[in-house]
């Protein structure tokens, strides 16, 4: 086994990450974690603590290298619903698509877990919901902005409202939706919106 010394953190915790984010946190065992790294249990515990600390900073390194940057990238377009339907489309191409089809979303699937019991999770999925929300309705500024949103449409409720559909889309795709069926809510969602389906 492997030294503390001569291993690097940070792709042991990507194989953590990606340990939790396919098989969940409730099923993944320590013995998992140390079959996974190659590390022996006393070069995790003394780099990262136990298997909850690892799951905290699995989820922050989620949050971090794939939530953030789609959040920006929305939150920084000034297209209004296009950029919507876009972050949408990515977000359905890779729950169905790829390397990771079928897992889901390592952030939903904790919001369904009862991981969230503890309070720094529970604090880090409040920040991630935020950032996403923030990030819709910073979009949908930008959409009535461009007139694309259908009079009366509140935009707090509407970014809640989009929110609540990301994580629908990314726990349906975990339990096998196929991604035309969920590019038809998406797009349904954006049409209740705009009193204009070409925009």
């Amino acid at each position: 086994m492997p030294d503390i010394k001569h291993f690097a953190p940070d792709t042991a915790l990507e194989t953590v990450l990606r340990l939790f984010w396919r098989q969940g946190f409730a099923t993944t065992g320590i013995q998992d974690i140390v079959t996974a790294t190659g590390l022996n249990r006393s070069s995790l515990y003394a780099t990262f603590g136990g298997k909850q600390d690892l799951y905290r900073a699995a989820l922050g390194r989620y949050l971090d290298q794939r939530s953030r940057p789609e959040f920006r990238r929305l939150a920084g377009s000034d297209r209004g619903l296009p950029a919507v339907a876009e972050f949408f489309d990515s977000l359905v191409e890779a729950r169905c698509v790829g390397e990771f089809a079928r897992w889901g979303c390592l952030i939903s699937n904790a919001h369904a877990g009862a991981e969230t019991s503890d309070p720094e999770v529970r604090a880090l999925l409040d920040r991630h919901h935020g950032e996403l929300r923030d990030a819709l309705q910073r979009a949908l500024v930008a959409a009535r902005t461009r007139g694309q949103l259908a009079d009366g449409v509140d935009l707090p409720s509407s970014a809640e409202l989009l929110a609540l559909l990301a994580y629908g889309v990314n726990l349906r795709s975990r339990a096998g939706t196929d991604a035309s069926t969920l590019r038809a809510t998406v797009l349904a969602t954006l049409h209740a919106l705009n009193d204009d389906p070409s925009v």
